[in-house]
């Protein structure tokens, strides 16, 4: 076989199925998983979504749209273990297994033909499987790629099945919306609309050089998306356990200002690695290393998970401040992040601020990973 074989699954309106598992009453009824009346949606069931509801809107709005929903703050702990155990069913048909948050993962199974037989009989047992096992629906795409596999699992939900054939990725991607390609942001859709760009298949045949202009090293790849092009494997992420990120100065100081806005710069570095990873942290700690070695340490809990900058910017310099009691300049400082856990709440925010700076947050990762790091900077960081 020349090429790979690459299942997407994903687990159907995941928050508001788990809860239907746990109090059956729910199947027939609109169900809507998030924050308080100042949050946002974190999910919803398949009958809410007839009523205009989806995730990342506003509560008001959801109960204006579907006033008689049953509304839940969700179980975070009750969602990761239905995760482990997802992760568990597919560990037994392959190694290679790419988690990507709690209910979606990438699986190779190039080469299972011999242990389970043919690919496609595999993954409608994996979809049966977790029906059963897991009381769950499971959209599964299959294709030689991540990138089509992860489009076909989206094609039919909720329980979807759909199989693109080898040499038939660019015909499946062609007549879809253009937004429907991963790395297509609404800022994004814009410019290829102003362009006559509406389906993957007009942006194939946008010249690849044209695209860089516009989109720089993020046009070149998008023009190999829109032939159904990815050549990344399916790589198992290892168990990260904390994030850290310190600095030696130069020359050892006791300049407060450089100091604090070293640590914003730290505290910004290891967010954005936090949301790369769809991880978040509750526990922070800052590091500080005198100019004779002596090296001391502060940590805090939060009271819940959080990859949002700002919540922790006013935490690293607490600590920083009640760490500083010596009079000795200093060499070093650092900022951690540990307490990991995988982002369950992706939009589930208590409060409408939160969400507001996490979408900041994210344009900014977004402007860094295409412009590089020093882009752009808040006004208090260090250059």
């Amino acid at each position: 076989m020349s090429y790979r074989v690459i299942a997407h699954l994903d687990l159907d309106a995941f928050f508001a199925s788990v809860e239907e598992n746990v109090d059956p009453s729910l199947r027939d009824k609109p169900v809507i998983v998030g924050g308080g009346e100042r949050g946002v949606v974190s999910t919803c069931n398949y009958i809410a979504r007839r009523y205009g509801v989806h995730s990342a809107m506003p509560m008001r709005t959801a109960r204006r749209l579907c006033p008689h929903a049953v509304v839940l703050s969700g179980d975070h702990r009750l969602y990761a273990q239905y995760s482990r155990r997802f992760s568990d069913l597919l560990d037994e048909y392959s190694p290679l297994i790419e988690k990507v948050g709690i209910d979606e993962a990438f699986v190779d199974l190039t080469g299972t033909e011999q242990l389970f037989g043919p690919v496609i009989r595999t993954c409608r047992t994996i979809q049966r499987r977790v029906q059963e096992e897991l009381g769950l629906s499971v959209s599964v795409g299959l294709a030689t790629n991540k990138l089509v596999a992860k489009v076909a699992s989206d094609f039919q939900k909720p329980h979807g099945f759909t199989v693109v054939r080898p040499g038939e990725e660019a015909d499946f991607l062609a007549p879809l919306p253009v937004e429907r390609l991963p790395g297509v942001g609404p800022a994004m859709l814009g410019q290829l609309r102003d362009r006559g760009v509406v389906t993957v298949g007009d942006l194939a045949v946008v010249p690849q050089r044209l695209l860089r202009l516009s989109f720089g090293e993020a046009g070149e790849v998008l023009a190999r998306r829109a032939k159904g092009e990815d050549p990344r494997a399916v790589t198992p992420r290892e168990i990260v356990k904390s994030i850290s990120r310190e600095t030696t100065f130069e020359e050892d100081t006791t300049d407060t200002a450089l100091l604090e806005s070293t640590l914003l710069r730290l505290t910004e570095d290891v967010c954005r690695r936090l949301r790369r990873r769809h991880l978040e942290a509750r526990t922070v700690t800052v590091k500080i290393r005198y100019s004779d070695f002596i090296t001391n340490t502060r940590s805090r809990t939060l009271r819940r998970p959080l990859d949002v900058d700002e919540a922790f910017f006013r935490e690293v310099l607490d600590l920083f401040r009640e760490g500083r009691q010596r009079r000795y300049r200093i060499r070093l400082v650092g900022v951690g992040l540990s307490n990991l856990v995988p982002r369950a709440w992706q939009d589930d925010l208590f409060d409408q601020e939160l969400p507001l700076l996490r979408d900041l947050d994210l344009k900014l990762d977004a402007i860094r990973e295409k412009y590089g790091r020093n882009a752009i900077r808040r006004g208090a960081a260090e250059e």
